[in-house]
């Protein structure tokens, strides 16, 4: 196989890989920042129960004191009612201290309210913080093999590369710009081999002549229907038979 040839096969699994892993490096942040976003909700939930709690108990306190204000005043109504000269004035104690009560019972009615939401609020917080500290740790883990990833990726990155720079400058430069072209226009794959008189890109048949022609790999040349530079890659079998070695174990006693 001539030079261009092995280097064009080589670049395009070098352009493949380099592909690969800048999708890797530029989705991995998108990763960490997903992760990190759904535990910012998570924590914005929390935040949310906290102060639904520290509302209801800031009621809760109110309410109880309300409820000491109505009691003190019917202390002292009671005090008056003692007091009292006629009949009217006593009936009029006995409204007040009335209206103080049905306040009390409205007061405590709420109380008891406000105690059943609270128990709920405080097992989604027990439950929340319970979650979320798990959740932290393996965020910061994520984190951790995330940017152990990216070293890796980069490194591999700048290996390739480098790589691919070696083989750009043994090509001949008609050929590379050729393959660039092709590249671009072909979704990345500028080289192809062929399989059965096929090209396996676009799976059209070649010429029988022509078909002798690529399997020799002695020139560069392309697909007739899909512009792609082909090469011939014998199977394992006739590589083998062009060897000279056997290509089945020989049957014993033969």
């Amino acid at each position: 196989m001539i030079p261009d040839l092995r280097l064009a096969i080589l670049l395009q699994s070098l352009d493949q890989q380099i592909a690969e892993l800048e999708r890797e490096i530029s989705a991995l942040p998108k990763h960490v920042a997903e992760i990190e976003k759904q535990l910012d909700q998570h924590l914005r939930r929390l935040d949310a129960d906290r102060a639904a709690l520290s509302g209801n108990q800031k009621e809760r306190k109110k309410l109880e004191g309300e409820v000491l204000i109505q009691e003190q005043k019917i202390s002292k109504l009671k005090d008056q009612m003692l007091q009292a000269k006629t009949n009217e004035v006593y009936r009029a104690f006995q409204h007040e201290i009335e209206f103080c009560e049905r306040e009390i019972r409205k007061f405590e009615d709420r109380i008891l309210d406000l105690m059943a939401e609270s128990e709920a609020l405080e097992k989604n917080v027990r439950a929340a913080e319970a979650s979320l500290k798990v959740e932290k740790a393996q965020v910061e883990n994520e984190k951790r093999v995330v940017h152990d990833r990216t070293a890796i990726d980069q490194r591999q990155l700048d290996d390739a590369r480098a790589e691919r720079q070696r083989a750009v400058s043994g090509m001949t430069p008609q050929v590379y710009s050729t393959y660039e072209r092709i590249r671009k226009k072909r979704n990345g794959v500028a080289v192809t081999g062929i399989a059965e008189g096929l090209c396996l890109a676009c799976n059209l048949s070649l010429r029988p002549q022509f078909l002798q022609d690529v399997r020799r790999n002695d020139q560069v040349l392309y697909c007739e229907s899909c512009g792609r530079i082909l090469y011939y890659s014998p199977p394992p079998v006739a590589e083998e038979a062009a060897d000279g070695s056997p290509s089945h174990p020989a049957t014993a006693g033969s």
